[in-house]
């Protein structure tokens, strides 16, 4: 006589945890989003107020060649900010994913999540400054002369950039790539492909999910950060959280500050629906 295995059904305590999240989403993502697109259809005061009448003058602001050319850089900074990641990233998973000692380097991983992101920042100034560790290093052995301009530039926001989000790309990488036997590189070596073939067409291809979540994980937060290039970055190396910060302060244009955040919100979710929509069409094909 067979056993017939009954599945309980989710007993409503479940649904009730449901509902508390949606109000936690409500609550500290959509309302505060509806706040901002409305500001930013609302008019300046002369005197930093804002006055409660529709207008398009924060979203014309945006139209000003600088701050296109700040829209720009955010945007190019970013990407290559989670290039440069997921490049690093991928050997970084490889190795942690069929390593023996895996436990103890994903903890290694994310040991830099348990001090505060501007310690990590200004320990990068005392590295990277005019008197830091490196150019005191090139001076004394003779490299240089004076010392190199590390910091200040665009060259600074990126390495920051990415030394504080690879972990970010590390941790959806490892997970595809433990998913996988190892014997598939095995296999594919004793078929006759050299390890850059095992690497583009067994490797890539079966860890692209792993890729886009590493890429989205990434890109979200260099997108609208503020600290790195606040105290890393020149002048010219201002991103868009820097001058949304400037609006909202300084300059007192809270109309303008949400114009520019309601486009750089609609700028990175089209990208990443971009970017995840390519990544499911490859892989249909």
């Amino acid at each position: 006589m067979s056993r017939k295995k009954h599945i309980r059904p989710l007993s409503r305590g479940y649904e009730s945890y449901g509902l508390v999240y949606l109000l936690w989403l409500a609550v500290f993502f959509l309302i505060p989003v509806i706040v901002i697109l409305t500001y930013s259809f609302f008019e300046r005061d002369y005197q930093g107020g804002v006055i409660f009448k529709f207008s398009l003058q924060g979203y014309k602001d945006i139209l000003n060649p600088n701050y296109v050319a700040v829209f720009l850089r955010t945007i190019f900074i970013s990407l290559v900010s989670s290039v440069v990641s997921i490049i690093l990233a991928i050997p970084v998973a490889y190795y942690i994913a069929f390593s023996r000692w895996k436990n103890i380097l994903l903890l290694l991983v994310i040991v830099p999540f348990w001090t505060n992101s501007l310690i990590r920042i200004y320990a990068w100034i005392f590295i990277l400054g005019n008197n830091g560790l490196v150019n005191q290093f090139l001076i004394k052995m003779g490299f240089t002369e004076s010392y190199v301009q590390f910091i200040y530039n665009n060259f600074a926001v990126v390495l920051v950039l990415v030394y504080t989000y690879l972990p970010f790309a590390i941790l959806p990488l490892y997970s595809a790539i433990e998913r996988l036997e190892k014997n598939i590189f095995e296999a594919a070596m004793d078929l006759g492909c050299t390890k850059r073939q095992v690497f583009f067409r067994v490797l890539l291809p079966n860890i692209r999910q792993g890729i886009i979540s590493a890429f989205v994980f990434v890109f979200i937060p260099a997108i609208g950060t503020y600290a790195v290039p606040e105290l890393v970055g020149g002048k010219n190396s201002r991103l868009i959280g820097n001058e949304i910060a400037r609006l909202l302060t300084t300059a007192r244009n809270w109309p303008a500050a949400a114009a520019i955040s309601s486009v750089l919100l609609a700028i990175t979710i089209i990208a990443v629906i971009v970017f995840m929509f390519g990544g499911e069409k490859r892989e249909a094909r």
